[in-house]
């Protein structure tokens, strides 16, 4: 009986602090959260901004001296999220992953990437 209580605490807590559960959580409250692998460049990172939640693929690529992610796509999991957010904020994400992958360019899909090259500012 006491290991068992032991079990299902040590499994809630594994379960609080879970990191999809973090992203959750912030997604959610609408607040920024960034969860990725940085040492796996195959699997894609999350990103949650102000309620959207995103998708970035990585890319590796050579640098002038290294391997390294050269390359990444943005992309929001549910377009119609989109409402309200300005160029301001897609520049806020970029300066975020950039911290983590300085040598990127990062390219946003469709619909974002015809917003940015658009000059007023709001998403339609």
């Amino acid at each position: 009986m006491f290991s068992l209580i032991i079990f299902l605490l040590y499994a809630g807590i594994r379960y609080l602090l879970h990191p999809k559960r973090k992203l959750e959580i912030a997604h959610e409250q609408k607040k920024f959260y960034f969860l990725d692998d940085i040492n796996n460049v195959r699997k894609n990172f999350l990103l949650t901004y102000k309620g959207v939640l995103f998708e970035g693929e990585k890319y590796l690529g050579t640098t002038s001296d290294a391997f390294d992610v050269v390359s990444i796509f943005v992309f929001p999991k549910n377009v119609n999220a989109l409402k309200g957010l300005t160029k301001n904020d897609f520049k806020r994400i970029e300066e975020h992953i950039l911290q983590y992958y300085p040598k990127a360019k990062i390219d946003w899909k469709s619909p974002i990437k015809e917003f940015l090259d658009n000059n007023d500012g709001a998403v339609r």
